[in-house]
């Protein structure tokens, strides 16, 4: 449905990048709806490549 809004929760200490494993810093919500976390390392890797593919970037605390 256009216009849905989505609330994600707050990235913790339990969530682990999914390339590595170390803490998430970054959640990558994919136009599909989906979603990939990233530590700050390969956030920052794969940011270019990400926001070409409009992905929303959302930052942990």
């Amino acid at each position: 449905m256009p216009g849905t809004l989505v609330v994600r929760p707050e990235l913790t200490a339990a969530d682990r990048c999914d390339r590595c494993g170390a803490a998430a810093k970054v959640r990558a919500v994919l136009p599909s709806g989906g979603e990939l976390l990233f530590c700050g390392h390969h956030a920052h890797a794969h940011e270019a490549k990400l926001r070409e593919m409009s992905v929303d970037l959302q930052s942990g605390s």
